[in-house]
């Protein structure tokens, strides 16, 4: 029997596994389909909050974790698998943002170096940036890291690793007390462990359910619309986001340019209105995109909780149910800190943090997804 059984191999389902073999435990970890292909393969890697200053101190503190934490992991994971996540500290340049004095404060307040940039700044940082605003914000310390490559060489760790099985195409239906242990039903096995950690992101809720867990406890899930365009090296920098609208440059010279929001339950699929609505913004901010091909465009699955605080620790009425889900828009960021977080926990040890707030069975106010 399995130590610890894991539903969900995404980002939140590997890093928490990695976790928790490194400390001794014995690690089933299943997906509903192939590891990593779901909302984790589908964003955009950027390692903030996209507006950190709107968010509570809950999500900063997880947020400082994980910042501190991806280039080590980066540098492990290459280390070890030869699979580079290509982590780019290459820093985040809002436009024209809003709260210009709030973000100031907020960033002073936290430590975090920000810069007003002027016009020319802008130019000088970014040259091919087409829009011409006067009140900018460059934040040097945010990085993106590719995550498909993320997730590959994450899973090639943890199946090198002697403690660590996976089960894939293996959707859990059920899940019920047998004495000191969980027991899993799945359409294609049943399973047992001590303890089962639920990191089933959007997909959460329909164990919730099931379980008959209290409503205060509800992922559900938002649909983002992404596009990758082809290689052009070189032609931005940084980060560069407009109104909650941003490109990514990666490593090879691709840029990503996401996303959209949309409550359609469990649709992933794409849409030309979509498509010309991110097409409008990059090349409002970039102009010569207009010229370079658009490689892919796709749709993944937000885990939205409307108090925007991830739910992390022992669901109410269990001691050995756990959940690390409703993370929203900032899965991939949070994500070694969440994984740090649950693991700890699961483990019985002194958290890093203050767990409360996280905690499935405390109230919550609630608050507006953005």
């Amino acid at each position: 029997m399995t130590d610890v059984l894991i539903i969900g191999g995404g980002i939140m389902g590997m890093l928490t596994a990695k976790e928790l073999l490194k400390k001794g435990a014995r690690v089933t970890l299943l997906d509903k389909s192939e590891l990593g292909s779901e909302a984790s393969w589908a964003g955009g890697g950027i390692v903030s909050p996209l507006y950190p200053w709107t968010y509570s101190d809950a999500i900063t503190k997880l947020a400082d974790w994980a910042q501190k934490a991806y280039p080590k992991l980066a540098e492990e994971l290459l280390d070890c698998t030869g699979i580079d996540p290509e982590f780019n500290p290459c820093g985040l340049l809002m436009l024209e943002p809003d709260q210009m004095q709030v973000a100031e404060d907020w960033a002073h307040l936290h430590h975090k170096k920000v810069a007003r940039f002027g016009s020319q700044e802008v130019r000088e940082r970014e040259p091919r940036v087409t829009m011409s605003c006067e009140k900018n914000l460059f934040l040097p310390y945010v990085g993106n890291i590719r995550n498909p490559r993320l997730l590959k060489s994450l899973r090639a760790y943890l199946q090198s690793h002697k403690g660590f099985q996976s089960v894939t195409h293996c959707e859990v239906i059920g899940l019920t007390k047998r004495g000191a242990s969980v027991e899993v039903q799945s359409t294609s096995n049943q399973f047992s462990a001590e303890k089962v950690v639920i990191c089933s992101g959007a997909w959460s809720q329909r164990l919730l359910t099931q379980l008959a867990v209290s409503s205060g406890v509800r992922v559900q899930p938002v649909k983002g619309q992404m596009l990758v365009f082809a290689p052009v090296p070189g032609l931005i920098n940084s980060i560069v986001m407009h109104q909650g609208k941003y490109l990514i440059p990666r490593l090879d010279g691709r840029i990503v340019m996401g996303s959209t929001l949309e409550h359609s339950g469990f649709d992933k699929s794409t849409t030309q209105e979509a498509r010309q609505q991110l097409l409008a913004r990059a090349f409002e901010m970039v102009s010569e995109l207009q010229g370079v091909q658009v490689e892919a465009h796709w749709a993944g699955l937000r885990p939205g909780s409307a108090a925007g605080v991830p739910f992390i620790g022992a669901l109410p009425g269990w001691d050995n149910l756990f959940i690390n889900a409703g993370h929203y828009r900032n899965g991939l960021v949070l994500a070694p800190a969440s994984a740090g977080l649950v693991s700890a926990i699961v483990l019985g040890e002194t958290p890093p943090v203050d767990p409360s707030p996280y905690d499935p069975a405390a109230e919550r106010e609630p608050a507006p997804m953005h």
